[in-house]
């Protein structure tokens, strides 16, 4: 089961459709906040989303709870829990909810940790990264063994991958 995730695109509508299109497989597809775009927006439609801290529209809920195939996802922006300092406000959050998997952004920096058996996953930004060059998003497979990550950039390239056993 395939998850396809984004965050930080800050209006640019065609950078979303464009990656929703390079995995049209994807069982459910995620933008964890600052799409800047309004909620009914077409490149929005079919997708997972939160309201970031540029987000203005007030249908936007600030957290959600996925529930895939036996997994509890959760998606935030991050802005509420102070992910730029630490992931501690994240973690406390993710174990309240009983989350296997978190979504977040904010930062604009890709990155994957596991923690306390909590798969915490950012995919960066597809407008404006922050400490690499490429423009990401990620993929995450989930099977009964393990996690794959796959890290992309906005031509789809792959550039990086982890692979998490649980």
């Amino acid at each position: 089961m395939k998850l396809l995730i984004m965050s930080d695109t800050h209006g640019d509508e065609e950078i979303i459709e464009r990656v929703k299109s390079y995995h049209p497989d994807a069982y459910k597809m995620i933008h964890c906040g600052d799409s800047e775009l309004p909620y009914s927006h077409s490149a929005m439609q079919n997708m997972e989303r939160v309201k970031g801290n540029c987000d203005y529209d007030q249908n936007y809920l600030d957290e959600v709870l996925i529930h895939v195939n036996g997994e509890r996802v959760y998606v935030t922006h991050g802005h509420l829990y102070d992910v730029k300092s630490s992931p501690m406000k994240l973690v406390y959050r993710a174990k309240e909810l009983g989350a296997n998997i978190v979504c977040f952004g904010h930062s604009h920096i890709l990155g994957a940790e596991y923690i306390d058996g909590i798969f915490f996953i950012n995919p960066g930004s597809l407008k404006k990264p922050r400490q690499i060059k490429e423009k990401s998003f990620v993929t995450v497979t989930i099977s009964p063994t393990h996690y794959l990550l796959d890290c992309y950039d906005d031509k789809n390239n792959l550039f990086d991958q982890m692979f998490i056993e649980r």
